[in-house]
């Protein structure tokens, strides 16, 4: 099955809460929020309180928080309080990856690892077996729009390997450039939930969410 999964960081600010419900009522699975503290990426975004109020406007839609931070540890039980249903970290972001998975996992949200462009997919081979999600970077993290990276077309096939050579229950993400245009290739490559920004908020957004539907159901 493929998952859709809207990025607020290209949402309107001005009516978030406008927007979120008619990406729910519009049918997609998931919100993805992104965190980002300054440190890890050159960029700040939302926080806990803005993580609670996406929450309460999107209902049952499960919320798909991607910590772009140094030493998410720090903050695991924050973002649970906060509403966060998924909990994806940074490989490149912790000493002890395995350790934050483990916390994650224990205060009761799915979790992923994210990796960056230039970081390898056999670094995942030790905690793997451990994920609800696996998500590949197709950008540089730390701002949305743009233009996807063909290395993960290659990143996303490496991880589709291993979750199928591992019989593994594991989510594939891709988030970073993703148009109409590239979405059935990366389908193709291994991606089975997709992260999108403007392609979803510019314009029509019931239209654009049927648009994207329309490929990933043709594809499952």
């Amino acid at each position: 099955m493929n998952y859709l999964s809207p990025s607020m960081l290209s949402i309107d600010f001005g009516n978030i809460e406008e927007n979120i419900k008619r990406v729910v009522s519009a049918g997609t699975d998931y919100i993805h929020v992104d965190v980002m503290d300054g440190m890890f990426v050159p960029n700040i975004s939302f926080g806990p309180p803005v993580i609670d109020y996406v929450k309460k406007a999107a209902g049952d839609t499960p919320l798909d928080v991607h910590l772009m931070i140094e030493k998410p540890e720090r903050y695991v039980d924050v973002f649970k309080k906060s509403g966060a249903d998924m909990l994806t970290i940074h490989y490149e972001s912790t000493d002890d990856v395995a350790a934050v998975v483990k916390q994650i996992k224990e205060a009761g949200m799915e979790v992923g690892v994210a990796l960056k462009p230039a970081t390898p997919v056999e670094v995942l081979a030790d905690v793997i077996d451990e994920l609800d999600m696996v998500l590949i970077m197709s950008v540089e993290p730390g701002f949305g729009g743009q233009s996807f990276m063909d290395i993960a077309y290659e990143k996303l096939a490496e991880t589709k390997k291993l979750v199928e050579e591992r019989k593994l229950n594991c989510k594939i993400e891709v988030d970073g450039g993703i148009t109409l245009g590239n979405l059935k290739k990366v389908l193709d490559a291994g991606a089975n939930v997709i992260v999108a920004g403007s392609a979803i908020f510019k314009n029509d957004i019931e239209k654009n969410i049927a648009d994207f539907k329309e490929i990933m159901d043709a594809d499952e």
